[in-house]
């Protein structure tokens, strides 16, 4: 029984770890432009025309559509704007896109429409008179790949109709004395700075998913339908082949096919990636198929509780087992590994289905899911082989009984939390409003209590033997589901301790949340909107500035608000020690008119600054040669660099020590 409790310790590890999106520090450095624009004009005859503008995107990046999407955190659809010229031309409906379904966005987390690598737009125009007709086009659009998204930009094309002549451009804008002082004015000769490098993390997910398919295959071997066929299997080839030789390689191959067995089952899989590369993606994160898989969970739920089996048709074992008989041989070998599989489905069928949703649901793919399943037939295999090879380990194994439909009841327990995550990410989309954040904890403390309830023997299910002394096992796994109750009954509450830390990413975010939250900074904390108001405040209090790129659209950014700067010690740290000045890129509020300019881009061009928005990505561009989002940097009140800028850091004691060692640097400056 203490492996048993060992092994229930890995089964919160197991399926928690599933459901955590990695989103690896992968920001590169400097000023990205991964998009290009070009312009183009069809006559279909004497006054219809076309006029095409294809967008050009690097790999990894998306461009959205026209749609708005109705979410709570939504990316800026792109949006076309056309110069009037009453009485020479009109537009015949809107500007066309290409017809491509909704895709999962992984930065939004919802089936947003949106373009890859190329993209192209057409604008039908009907021309009463060409003669000097000159159209400017506009398109106003913002661009994401899967960890951000950088500030909107504007691109303008001037069309002579009756040339056939196209200009990239704000050609029309000129730079003046005015423009100059105010572009200088946002320099704030920012001491020690230059292209900043911030350093690349790639990890790979491949190694975490066959060490928990391996984890959830030894969970398999620990149920009724597998743990008594071990010794039953290892004595049939020990003492029923001619040889101990021959019995021992029937042994080993039989534990060889069952771990290909299960590899094998992720094949079709691989059949889907290769027709279409997003296809798994599109089929498992849509609303529809995380509420099928809700549904499914439940009904994995209550199998395991025995109020019912789910099993393969007999006749499937029954067919398998005479051909084992019939062949003998390898061949045999391999239709008793089969026949094991078939018939030990009403108890690996759930946990495998777990699996596999947890492996779609995270975007895992047909490759993450073959390693899932590699190492969940790797640890059913094990078993076999090495006892074969050992066969006095037997006599080490506990007898089956009672405790094996303990582990089935556990693992329904298991099954029936994680069947609301996936209706929690359905509800999340579609905003339906039923599972808040601490409605869908209190379910989880409901469930655990369950849990407890059974483990002290005074819930009871169907398959439960008379009542005996409870064992040390149970006693020390219920104490175990007492403390994790315990954990999460502060997430129903409206306090910084609500955070729940270790579960970060599996319940819905803070903001998802029946109390109403404070909109003046985030999680309450007072932060400047302004720069100039903010360098006074720091000047004022002789307190540091923590300098945040945000963006109202930036997912990352409301995860490192949500789940970094909500750990207390962060929190204390920026509502003490610092000045939060949080500067939105994407803010479209216009700019009193004698603050706006036209802005000289270093790569040639101009740009228009007449938004809040256009003027701090402006500034952040100008001063930091960055123009991604989330990004910190801390400052004193006379612009010098405390350490190095950081971009999105999900670490929260990572983020502390950043912190800390800007605190001591700016306390060092002032003792110096």
């Amino acid at each position: 029984m203490r492996i048993t409790a060992v092994i229930f310790l890995f089964i919160t590890s197991f399926f928690s770890a599933q459901a955590q999106i990695f989103d690896p520090n992968n920001l590169g450095s400097g000023i990205e432009d991964p998009i290009k624009w070009e312009a183009g004009l069809e006559k279909e005859n004497d006054s219809i025309y076309t006029l095409v503008f294809t967008a050009f995107l690097e790999r990894g990046w998306h461009l959205y559509s026209q749609e708005v999407v109705d979410i709570e955190i939504a990316p800026i659809p792109t949006a076309f704007t056309y110069t009037e010229a009453s009485g020479k031309y009109e537009l015949l409906g809107s500007t066309e896109e290409p017809d491509v379904p909704a895709k999962y966005d992984a930065v939004f987390e919802a089936d947003i429409t949106y373009f890859e690598n190329e993209a192209e737009f057409r604008q039908k125009i009907k021309v009463f008179d060409p003669q000097d007709l000159v159209i400017t086009a506009e398109v106003y659009y913002s661009v994401c790949d899967d960890e951000k998204c950088l500030p909107p930009d504007t691109q303008r094309f001037t069309i002579s109709i009756e040339d056939n002549k196209i200009v990239e451009g704000f050609t029309n804008l000129e730079v003046s004395d005015k423009d100059q002082q105010l572009t200088e004015a946002l320099n704030i000769d920012v001491k020690g700075v230059g292209g900043v490098a911030l350093e690349e993390e790639e990890s790979s997910g491949y190694t975490t998913i066959f060490f928990l398919g391996f984890v959830g295959g030894l969970i398999a071997l620990l149920t009724p339908c597998v743990f008594p066929m071990i010794p039953l299997t290892v004595s049939f080839f020990t003492k029923g082949a001619r040889t101990r030789k021959k019995g021992l390689v029937n042994a080993i191959m039989y534990g060889v096919f069952i771990f290909a067995i299960y590899l094998l089952l992720s094949l079709p899989f691989h059949l889907l990636d290769s027709v279409d590369p997003e296809i798994l993606n599109n089929i498992s994160t849509n609303t529809t198929l995380n509420v099928i898989f809700f549904l499914i969970f439940i009904f994995f739920a209550f199998s395991f509780f025995g109020y019912y089996e789910i099993t393969l048709p007999s006749s499937w074992s029954n067919k398998m087992d005479d051909k084992a008989s019939s062949f003998g041989g390898i061949l045999g070998v391999f239709f008793m590994a089969l026949t094991l599989a078939i018939v030990s489905f009403s108890c690996t069928g759930p946990i495998l289905g777990s699996l596999l949703g947890s492996s779609l649901t995270t975007d895992g793919g047909a490759t993450q899911l073959s390693f899932g399943m590699g190492g969940f037939g790797l640890a059913l295999a094990l078993p076999f082989a090495l006892f074969a090879l050992f066969p006095n380990w037997l006599n080490s194994l506990p007898k089956s009984g009672g405790w094996l439909n303990s582990v089935k009841v556990v693992l329904g327990f298991i099954e029936l939390a994680l069947a609301f995550k996936f209706l929690s990410n359905a509800d999340l989309v579609e905003h339906w409003g039923i599972l808040k954040r601490e409605i869908f904890i209190g379910i989880w403390i409901l469930v655990g209590i369950g849990l407890m309830l059974y483990l002290f023997g005074i819930l009871r299910f169907p398959h439960d033997g008379p009542k005996t002394k409870l064992s040390k096992g149970r006693i020390f796994m219920g104490i175990i589901t007492l403390a994790f109750v315990g954990y999460l009954i502060p997430g129903l509450t409206n306090t910084p301790s609500a955070n729940l830390k270790l579960l970060s990413g599996f319940p819905p975010p803070l903001f998802y949340s029946i109390y109403e939250k404070e909109t003046e900074g985030p999680l309450g904390l007072k932060a400047y909107k302004d720069f100039d108001e903010g360098v006074a405040a720091a000047k004022a209090e002789s307190k540091p500035i923590l300098l945040d790129f945000t963006g109202w659209a930036c997912v990352n950014c409301r995860k490192m608000e949500e789940q970094v700067w909500s750990d207390p010690a962060v929190f204390k740290i920026m509502q003490e020690d610092f000045i939060l000045i949080s500067l939105y890129v994407d803010d479209r509020k216009s700019l009193p008119e004698d603050q706006r300019f036209n802005y000289q881009k270093p790569g040639g061009g101009v740009k228009e600054i007449k938004t809040i928005g256009d003027k701090w990505a402006t500034f952040q561009t100008l001063n930091f040669k960055n123009n991604s989002q989330p990004f910190y940097v801390l400052l004193d009140e006379d612009m010098n660099m405390l350490n190095q800028p950081v971009g999105y850091t999900p670490d929260s004691d990572e983020f502390r020590e950043w912190l800390e060692e800007g605190v001591a640097e700016f306390e060092n400056s002032r003792s110096r």
